[in-house]
């Protein structure tokens, strides 16, 4: 019996009732389509890199997204680059092979662990640029309707770290089954104007400024590394699930209540986003929280939730339960958390 802590990069989790590995999008979509018929819990796994799975398992079917294959339609600097690319592929392969056709708008994504099928689900995002950016559309098997539905961007209803896909459920887990997402790149022969202020001081430019692609990915990897967001078996500070609360997005009124040194920036609506990272460290979690116990926040980066070696989904939770009881005890700021949380709670 597969154990779940195998197939996920925080490597908590336990017994899986029945895992199946599914190599191509036939695969996924008849071990979908067996698991609805047998009316069993189903849930899908790519990367493994945005779960927190319990300790008790899955009692039901694990599909093991593993289909590859990027597939490039037509690329020219007028009409840009147009690929289709597998739900199972990893994801940072292809941000490279990006990087090195000169296809970009994915650039700043370079370093983030998973699945290209998981990234417009989460609508991935760093450094200033998200997926959203470049998906054109995603094919999915809709198990509501029993039917192939591919879904045009516009229609994916993309948020900060939403989308359509995150949303709507069927049967306690995804109605959408993702299984091939569609690319529209423009091409050129520089980046796209960097957005975010750590990453221009990292290149030595200004916001706005245009640099080599393999530049922009170069610095990326480095900044992540520094953080412990690059995967490195070695390195427990990368036994994670990548940042495991998202940055408050606050009403005005609520942002002007805390105080005046913590980051605000515009967000959606009129409202206002703040630094989840800004409110653990200064709510008295710093680096390293937690130790020298099974779990703790990294020692690089106070975002991170940690795996030092021996830890079971419990201990991580009980960690991230005290650092989100405390921002909010402290600034009025309730954490969410960006991964999955599956067969358990916070």
């Amino acid at each position: 019996m597969t154990r779940l802590a195998e197939l996920t990069t925080l490597r908590v989790g336990g017994p899986a009732r029945r895992h199946v590995i599914a190599t191509s999008a036939d695969d996924i979509l008849a071990a979908v389509r067996e698991a609805d018929a047998a009316g069993e819990p189903l849930l899908l796994i790519g990367g493994g890199s945005n779960l927190v799975i319990g300790d008790a398992g899955f009692e039901g079917t694990v599909i093991q997204v593993a289909s590859r294959g990027i597939t490039v339609h037509n690329v020219d600097y007028c009409g840009g680059a147009e690929i289709t690319v597998e739900a199972g592929e990893p994801w940072d392969g292809v941000v490279a092979r990006a990087v090195a056709e000169g296809w970009i708008g994915v650039e700043a994504l370079s370093g983030i662990p998973g699945s290209t099928g998981a990234t417009p689900v989460q609508n991935v995002g760093a450094y200033g640029q998200e997926v959203s950016g470049t998906v054109a559309s995603v094919r999915t098997w809709d198990r509501a309707e029993q039917k192939i539905r591919t879904l045009a961007a516009a229609d994916c209803r993309f948020g900060y770290r939403d989308s359509l896909f995150k949303r709507e459920r069927f049967l306690g887990g995804p109605r959408y089954v993702v299984l091939q997402v569609s690319f529209q790149f423009v091409v050129a022969d520089f980046s796209e104007p960097v957005k975010y202020a750590e990453l221009a001081r990292s290149l030595g430019v200004e916001i706005g400024d245009r640099v080599p692609l393999t530049q922009v990915r170069d610095n990326v990897l480095e900044l992540r590394a520094a953080k412990g967001m690059v995967l490195d078996a070695p390195d427990h500070d990368t036994w994670s699930a990548g940042s495991f609360f998202t940055n408050p997005v606050l009403p005005v009124e609520q942002a002007d209540a805390l105080p005046a040194d913590a980051p605000r920036y515009p967000a959606a609506d009129g409202r206002v986003k703040t630094s989840a990272a800004w409110l653990i460290d200064h709510a008295g979690f710093s680096k390293g929280f937690g130790l020298p116990g099974p779990a703790s926040l990294s020692t690089k980066h106070t975002l991170a939730l940690t795996n030092r070696g021996p830890a079971v989904a419990a201990d991580v939770l009980d960690v991230a339960r005290q650092v989100r009881d405390g921002v909010e005890k402290t600034y009025g700021v309730r954490l969410v958390p960006e991964p999955e949380l599956i067969g358990c709670e916070l």
